[in-house]
């Protein structure tokens, strides 16, 4: 398949990586129906490992089976499937090379003490990426919380790996710890640092919550004002973590969050589109659906990134 020029353009601001990274970076943003455009939407499926399987697919119970994701992730033309190894591995071959896959190298679960550090355990290699042909690894940090710096070590060494390896990274960056209360996890300063950690790191793919417009940090509020960065709309707030992404020169999804309403979902959507985002990372407000709902809404999400909704 021929690389369009802004497929050409956003892989040329990846300077230094290898040939076989750029690849399959060039994999993910030549799938589906937003193929060239620079623009991706991605099915991830990891909450089982977070929140259990009843609270995940029960409303859904088709969703039990990993077959249902990855079929729902092609027939909408998506960008790619990211789930853990489990998962991957039960469709890994009958599925092989109709979609690019993301494999989830580590998980939390909600079983632990609400006290305990939050953090989350390596499930997964590099290697198993490669074995089950996957354009890239994906890896969450918990920027706050006291256990973050072993996950900074932890995804350095990984991602110098998969580097090495010709696999592309994605970092999952959700603020989450101890001095963290639930307006700091998505405040607009902190998002944006959550977004300029993950670029730091050397994320290739870099995953982010939307943010609200509160101002949790009081240093950092001073220098949103004197540097007058407007926060007043979710566009806003999408550009700022644009900008913190390198000036956007590295790829900046957003999350879809927990199950809303259609309406709330396709408004995310063009304040990202709006606000230069690259696109939606959307798992529960796909899966939770029945099929054909989920189908319509990704269409139209497909549309409203293409320009015309």
């Amino acid at each position: 398949m021929r690389t369009s020029r802004i497929i050409q353009k956003i892989l040329s601001q990846y300077e230094g990586e290898t040939p076989g990274v750029k690849a399959n970076l060039a994999r993910i943003l030549n799938e589906g129906q937003l193929r060239g455009t620079g623009k991706m939407i991605i099915l991830p499926v990891d909450q089982g490992f977070e929140h259990g399987p009843a609270r995940s697919f029960s409303v859904n119970p088709a969703a039990y089976d990993p077959h249902y994701h990855y079929q729902m992730a092609i027939d909408a033309g998506l960008s790619a499937y990211a789930a853990p190894l489990g998962p991957l591995e039960a469709g890994a071959d009958t599925f092989a090379g109709q979609i690019p896959t993301i494999l989830k190298v580590n998980s939390a679960n909600s079983l632990l003490p609400a006290t305990a550090p939050k953090t989350q355990a390596i499930t997964a290699s590099v290697d198993d990426a490669l074995r089950l042909g996957c354009a890239a690894i994906g890896f969450t940090i918990y920027p706050g919380s006291s256990q973050s710096l072993s996950m900074f070590s932890d995804i350095a060494d990984m991602r110098r790996e998969a580097a090495a390896k010709g696999v592309a990274t994605v970092i999952w960056s959700y603020p989450r710890g101890e001095d963290l209360d639930k307006d700091g996890e998505t405040a607009a300063d902190i998002t944006a640092y959550a977004a300029h950690i993950a670029a730091l790191l050397g994320a290739h793919i870099i995953k982010v919550k939307l943010s609200t417009d509160h101002l949790s940090q009081p240093e950092a509020k001073k220098a949103f004002q004197a540097g007058h960065i407007p926060v007043a709309t979710q566009a806003d707030r999408v550009r700022e973590c644009v900008r913190s992404a390198l000036n956007g020169r590295r790829l900046i999804v957003f999350s879809g969050g927990a199950a809303k309403g259609a309406d709330s979902v396709l408004d995310d959507a063009r304040a990202i589109r709006d606000g230069g985002g690259n696109g939606s990372i959307i798992g529960r407000n796909c899966f939770q659906r029945p099929r054909a709902e989920a189908l319509a809404l990704l269409q139209t999400l497909v549309n409203i990134y293409k320009g015309k909704a």
